[in-house]
């Protein structure tokens, strides 16, 4: 199982995390497209140091929302789902191409992220929107999206569309029984603690249950794991992360 990361998330002279820190440890970096956070020096400064460390790029897109950092549940049709897509997409996928490095996937953010693992109308118009842009690429872009106890129908959809998927699960994250992610809304959603975040990555890549919220057993089948770049323990988690793994993999 590989390591992918949020990064890219600064805007200007803001910043949040340290990419060039964590970069070493990740095998695959989502980088934000300037829609809820990041700018076109950002992107391009991101992009460069992913190939210098030889780190698979995805496109983060998310809802226009900087000051709330895309994680605000907004309305939009799907018109306006697929040009934003296209509009963040087209972004990255332009440096890309410039700085001669291959963009692989995609990966939306936030509130878009978590409202299209429960509303398949809008899982769709994600999918298509990216089978659009895939259309007469040698090599087309996969979606990463939530590995959870259900995936029957976003597996039928992806088809449809011929976009491979690629099913993530959270290092520092807690579930619900459900198999979905707990809200950042309610406490206990974020784990912050180092040996939580180890153990429960270590679960993932060996294919044993984790611990729900409630307490409960979950097991979930996933192809990468995400440790968060906001997360004040990302990089001391992701050090001891890719230790672990390298111990029992």
């Amino acid at each position: 199982m590989d390591l992918n990361c949020d990064l890219g998330e600064g805007f200007g002279a803001w910043r949040m995390g340290d990419d060039a820190a964590v970069m070493p440890y990740i095998d695959r970096a989502n980088i934000a497209c300037g829609f809820h956070a990041g700018d076109y020096l950002i992107l391009q400064r991101t992009v460069r140091l992913a190939k210098e460390h030889g780190v698979c790029i995805g496109a983060h897109p998310s809802y226009p929302d900087l000051h709330g950092f895309g994680r605000r549940a907004l309305q939009f049709d799907s018109d306006e789902i697929r040009a934003m897509l296209l509009y963040q997409i087209g972004a990255i996928a332009a440096v890309c191409h410039a700085e001669q490095v291959a963009l692989r996937y995609v990966k939306p953010h936030g509130a878009l992220y978590n409202a299209m693992q429960v509303d398949h109308e809008l899982f769709r118009a994600v999918v298509k929107t990216i089978a659009e842009f895939n259309r007469g690429k040698p090599r087309p872009l996969q979606l990463m999206t939530l590995a959870k106890l259900q995936t029957a129908t976003e597996r039928e959809i992806a088809a449809e569309y011929e976009v491979p998927l690629l099913f993530e699960a959270f290092a520092d994250r807690c579930y619900e029984d459900n198999g979905h992610l707990r809200s950042r809304q309610f406490d206990g959603a974020v784990l912050h603690e180092q040996q939580a975040i180890v153990q429960q990555a270590l679960a993932f890549a060996r294919g044993e249950s984790i611990s729900t919220y409630e307490g409960n057993s979950l097991q979930l089948e996933a192809d990468t794991l995400c440790v968060h770049g906001d997360n004040p323990q990302a990089l001391a988690a992701l050090k001891a992360i890719r230790q672990a793994l390298s111990e029992v993999c």
